[in-house]
């Protein structure tokens, strides 16, 4: 597009550097009345000069394709030719050519051209194109771009600038995490997905009920989604079935992550995608098929409801996820129908790359089954096998097996393991990070069944036979630790923790732990969780922990006076484990906070 050039003396030839054009902006003004060869009104004029024999010539030279060179033809034949001389003229436009100019240091990702711009389809100057009340529309870009949808909305209406850079800001958004209310959804939530062609990832909490109309809507404006997840509320129902969400990961070839909650109505599926590499689908009840045609499929989480009358067939599901999707990472599957033959089916599938596998609320879980999964998988980072039926002895078989890599170890609602296999589990796994026992160690009186009404006082055997029924102590000195969960662990009326690393830990509903009976050695914890705990403990861990704070911030070497009279701080210059001023400041805000409710 060819703009119009300021008027220049004939008698020079002058070469001006486009660079010049981004260091010096200035605000835009309204042209000249006049036109800029005669100097006559521009209203209803039309230049002579125009037509001269001589007229003044643009070239662009290709030895410097962005420099604008300009000179008159008839001056250039009188007088030699001179040396170009370099101006910082700021008047004149953006040159069309860049090819000499490089990206400023500052902005790496600065694209000249325009087609990487973040005001998409448009050609405004963030710099200098002024907003109504003379707010830079770079400015404001930054301001509305932090607003969530239901603000934006209303910003449109203050005025046309702003309108305008909200219409631009929905075209460029790529994410969307919206709220979609009970009445009109369907007419709303098409509304703010027409106006998102760029969109491909998106998190809608559902206030009302989900169908495959809206499914179908979604498919519709978002051709190139790339990642979906809808949350559902209390009150909002989730009526897609499984030949629905199948048509829908079938036609998004784009699609790389699904997460949906509330999927009871489910009744079957069968998903076949080249794409999809994450899969969560919680709230599953009474499949009659599960059908996973996803070789790319890295992560997949099931949770099935805990309804009692639940007919799905985990160990066919199993052994045809493990055939279908060779590249599984992580695997979750909560279900109170998890047993050893599921396990099985799982070990056979003889998965690589499985670093992650989580089996929750399996009863039927046993100490066969950790054999069979340390056997099978000896590179697992995370095992969570929380509600199952291990003991001690499950727990020695993974310390042999995972030793060099297991860093989380989820184990809780077991009630067959002591604190003694917690201890030893601390012990022989170096690189344990995360590590929960919640309701393993339980209070022994609150094992005791309550008398029936035929007057029958025994206890079952299994409780009898229990090695724990009676309180219990728990010691773990760990270097990297950082999270510790014991909520539940009424057992327990002693505890000793010496983990530097130890950054959070819960303790809630520990009744019976003794305050004299605890030593807390963690500099670095945060956050202590105490609810339910007795008011004489929660005394005892805030004193505890204000000691290791203090101690922190006294990590300085003291020395008597020549007399021997009186000890001193020495300088931190005498110092060899000095610390300067900004760790010094970190200590003292980083206190740990003693949640109690």
């Amino acid at each position: 597009m060819h703009h119009p050039q300021p008027h220049i003396s004939s008698s020079t030839s002058t070469s001006f550097p486009a660079a010049a054009a981004f260091d010096f902006k200035l605000a835009k003004r309204r042209g000249s009345y006049n036109c800029g060869r005669c100097g006559l009104p521009k209203k209803g004029h039309v230049c002579h000069l125009n037509s001269s024999t001589n007229p003044t010539s643009i070239s662009t030279p290709t030895s410097s394709p962005s420099a604008v060179t300009v000179e008159n033809s008839s001056s250039a034949s009188r007088l030699p030719h001179a040396p170009a001389i370099r101006q910082s003229y700021t008047h004149l436009r953006r040159a069309l050519s860049f090819d000499d100019i490089e990206t400023r240091a500052d902005s790496p990702e600065r694209d000249l051209d325009g087609s990487n711009s973040p005001y998409p389809g448009t050609d405004l100057d963030p710099d200098n194109e002024m907003i109504s009340g003379g707010l830079p529309a770079g400015c404001l870009w930054e301001v509305l771009r932090r607003l969530p949808p239901a603000g934006l909305l209303a910003a449109a209406s203050v005025c046309k600038g702003w309108r305008e850079t909200t219409k631009r800001l929905w075209r460029a958004a790529e994410e969307l995490r919206l709220m979609v209310p009970p009445r009109g959804q369907l007419r709303f939530i098409g509304s703010v997905l027409k106006k998102c062609p760029s969109l491909v990832r998106m998190s809608l909490k559902m206030e009302s009920d989900v169908d495959a109309t809206m499914l179908a809507c979604i498919a519709f404006s978002c051709p190139n989604l790339e990642s979906m997840e809808i949350s559902t509320s209390n009150t909002a129902v989730n009526r897609i079935t499984g030949d629905e969400l199948g048509r829908f990961v079938a036609d998004k070839r784009c699609l790389t992550s699904l997460k949906m909650e509330g999927c009871s109505n489910l009744g079957g599926f069968v998903l076949s995608s080249s794409s999809l590499s994450t899969l969560w689908l919680s709230d599953l009840n009474s499949l009659s098929k599960m059908v996973f045609n996803c070789p790319n499929l890295k992560e997949i989480s099931l949770e099935f409801s805990r309804q009692e009358n639940d007919t799905t067939d985990l160990t066919t599901m199993a052994d045809g996820m493990g055939r279908s999707c060779p590249r599984l990472k992580n695997i979750h599957i909560a279900s109170v129908r998890l047993s050893h033959a599921v396990v099985l089916s799982l070990t056979a599938a003889n998965l690589r790359g499985l670093r992650m596998l989580s089996l929750v609320l399996g009863s039927e879980i046993t100490d066969a089954s950790v054999a069979a999964i340390a056997s099978s998988y000896s590179k697992l980072e995370l095992l969570d096998l929380s509600g199952s039926s291990i003991s001690d002895s499950g727990i020695g078989m993974i310390c042999n097996v995972f030793p060099n890599t297991l860093s989380r170890l989820l184990l809780a609602l077991c009630p067959n393991i002591t604190s003694s296999g917690i201890q030893f589990a601390t012990a022989q796994l170096p690189l344990l990070e995360l590590m929960d026992c919640g309701m393993t160690v339980c209070d022994p009186d609150s094992l005791n069944s309550p008398c029936d009404e035929s007057g029958d006082n025994e206890l079952p055997n299994a409780l009898n036979n229990k090695l724990y029924l009676m309180y219990q102590k728990l010691i773990i000195k760990h270097s990297r630790l950082k999270k510790l969960s014991l909520w539940g662990c009424s057992g327990l009326d002693a505890l000793c923790l010496n983990c530097p690393e130890l950054n959070d830990l819960n303790l809630i509903s520990c009744k019976n732990l003794h305050p004299e009976r605890l030593l807390l050695q963690c500099p670095s914890l945060q956050n202590v969780h105490a609810s339910g705990c007795q008011e004489s403990l929660i005394g005892a861990i805030k004193g505890q922990v204000s000691d290791s704070l203090a101690s922190l911030e006294n990590q300085y070497q003291c020395k008597r006076l020549a007399d021997g009279s009186k000890r001193v701080r020495a300088p931190d210059c005498l110092s060899q484990e000095a610390i300067d001023d900004k760790k010094r400041r970190k200590v003292v805000e980083q206190q740990c906070k003693v949640l109690v409710d």
